[in-house]
């Protein structure tokens, strides 16, 4: 998958989540390598955009030692329910050494998942992340990295 089908892809499965959960699931989406061991925003979508990249290392929290996780595969997520604020929620494997993390700026998952709602909400995603094993995103086609964290 190219990196614009990948964007596309995201920005639709965020429109249906928050469509069906009623509401703003994730109000941070972005698009993060890893590739030789630095951390690179290639696209970010959210309200802090500046604090995004300033405080990367801090906000990975309990994530970070599951995105490092090599049992991970392409279309592999995983959620934290104890995210708070400006804490990362999630993470989704979009290839080798890409991820998309999601994030909730003002509510936890934990609260998130209170609402019934959550239950068809989580369809989209489970669809993308299908979609992301049989075409993952390649490093070489995010030629261009915005801004290194």
């Amino acid at each position: 998958m190219t990196l614009d089908e990948t964007i596309n892809r995201i920005a639709a499965c965020a429109g249906r989540m928050d469509a069906l959960y009623g509401g703003v699931v994730f109000d941070e989406w972005a698009i993060v390598s890893l590739v030789e061991n630095k951390a690179r925003i290639v696209k970010y979508t959210g309200p802090r955009n500046d604090d995004f990249l300033k405080n990367f290392a801090k906000d990975l929290g309990t994530l970070r030692t599951e995105m490092l996780d090599t049992n991970y595969g392409n279309g592999d997520f995983a959620f934290t329910r104890n995210g708070v604020g400006t804490n990362f929620e999630a993470f989704m494997v979009l290839g080798g050494g890409l991820y998309l993390i999601c994030n909730n700026t003002r509510q936890t998952m934990d609260e998130i998942t209170k609402d019934s709602r959550w239950l068809g909400a989580q369809v989209p995603f489970a669809e993308l992340s299908d979609k992301l094993r049989e075409d993952p995103l390649l490093a070489a086609d995010t030629k261009f990295f915005t801004r290194s964290a």
